[in-house]
């Protein structure tokens, strides 16, 4: 093996592999600036109000998260209002937030972008029978005393739109900024005399307010004009009984318009992050409910914000293909990869190819270069023998020789060697026949 090492033109490998090397550093380099960086270990949400629906789906999305070693952190806010202003500030740090249907509007310099929809948000209204018998109109509530939630929240935009399409505001109506479920006190204390909710069954402030006695929940009975005036809004119909079967919980077909809650994010917001946002999304509103089919939820959604790539890709493919075999730190690794791997191995392939032949063409020009040497000679001794004399002829062909024997060759390319010694002696013979002693 030695010497055959020694037979290696350490000199042309060099002359090849360090020009490859630094092409492919470059594409590497290339590559690299394309590549996502990995993705953080925690992801900020901007979530609502104490006890709202959606500190709860926050927190069901941290347990599903945890699973991936991702870390959601929860930022309570008034609700969907200040979210998007929270979106909007660069200098506040989140990276996603729920936003009720309705309340925001794409401005022009928003870098923000939508995952669909994710349930429906009903607007639930709560009366006190004693002051609104049987009302089921929302003008019933003019002159009343309305808490219509509390500033910044989604339930009091919501609020506001309705109750302006009735001709309803501060001067003919009373309208206190309160929410949570502190307006369950004031409502059995005649404080108020009625109370706008937003939010799922499940939320503790309307849970509570279906089962508080002497609160009526309001039908409405121009939810379906609702729903043409406003488009963000769509007409829900909520069965007798289907809150609590043995209570009777409604008494009668409750008629509700509810918008949509989605998730906005910034647009530089991790890919793997949103991938997993969607999975936790799935898994938590995937399940059948009072208003909603078995997998109806998430969906793509037509809002006002783009629907993102992620989100897209998601609806249409699922899973993340790596992510269903793969553990979610590796599946991440790999896609970062491969980015880098498609302009290495285009800049690779080509060297691979191409680098042998160089190496090959190197050697062989030197063995060439003296069969230029060789037949200048061959000439010059056709030409002009009596120009030199036999022994100035042999000397300059053995020059030639000598530096052939001096060449470094693999074993690959001797029979080129041999053959040129071959025919320094046949031009040998050739100057021994044209020249004279």
């Amino acid at each position: 093996m030695p010497e055959k090492l020694k037979l290696l033109s350490w000199r042309d490998i060099v002359f090849v592999a360090l020009p490859s090397l630094l092409v492919a550093i470059g594409a590497f380099w290339l590559a690299a600036q394309f590549i996502e960086p990995a993705p953080p270990d925690q992801l900020i949400v901007s979530t609502g109000g104490e006890g709202g629906a959606y500190q709860r789906f926050a927190a069901r999305y941290k347990d599903v998260l945890a699973r991936y070693g991702i870390t959601l952190v929860e930022k309570p806010s008034a609700g969907s209002i200040e979210n998007l202003q929270r979106l909007r500030d660069p200098e506040f740090a989140v990276d996603a937030a729920f936003i009720q249907g309705g309340t925001a509007r794409l401005e022009e310099a928003d870098e923000l972008v939508s995952l669909g929809d994710f349930y429906y948000e009903p607007l639930w209204i709560f009366t006190r029978e004693a002051s609104l018998r049987g009302g089921d109109k929302i003008l019933d509530l003019k002159g009343k005393r309305v808490a219509v939630g509390g500033a910044g929240s989604g339930t009091q935009h919501l609020a506001m739109e309705l109750l302006a399409a009735n001709g309803i505001d501060a001067t003919n109506t009373k309208l206190i900024e309160a929410g949570g479920l502190g307006v369950v006190e004031r409502l059995q204390k005649n404080e108020v005399d009625a109370v706008f909710a937003v939010g799922p069954t499940q939320s503790a402030l309307v849970w509570t307010l279906l089962y508080t006695p002497g609160v009526r929940l309001m039908s409405l009975v121009h939810a379906e004009a609702y729903t043409r005036r406003f488009p963000h809004l769509a007409r829900l119909v909520l069965p007798r009984g289907a809150i609590d079967l043995t209570q009777d919980i409604p008494p009668h077909d409750t008629q509700l318009v509810a918008p949509m809650t989605t998730i906005l994010v910034r647009e530089d917001t991790h890919p793997a992050l949103i991938d997993l946002l969607m999975q936790a999304a799935a898994e938590v509103h995937g399940a059948p409910g009072v208003f909603q089919k078995p997998g109806e939820f998430p969906r793509a959604g037509h809002g006002e914000f783009p629907l993102s790539k992620e989100a897209e890709r998601y609806y249409k493919s699922g899973k993340p293909f790596l992510q269903r075999y793969l553990p979610f730190w590796a599946a991440t690794l790999i896609d970062r990869m491969v980015v880098m791997l498609v302009p290495l191995l285009a800049v690779l392939i080509p060297l691979i190819k191409f680098a042998p032949q160089i190496y090959g063409w190197r050697v062989r020009s030197r063995i060439y270069r003296r069969y230029g040497e060789l037949k200048f000679l061959e000439n010059e001794v056709n030409e002009n023998p009596g120009r030199y004399s036999r022994a100035e002829w042999i000397e300059k062909l053995d020059r030639i020789e000598a530096d052939a024997s001096r060449i470094r060759t693999p074993l690959t390319f001797s029979d080129i060697l041999y053959t040129l010694r071959g025919h320094i002696d046949l031009v040998r013979d050739m100057i021994l026949r044209r020249t004279t002693a």
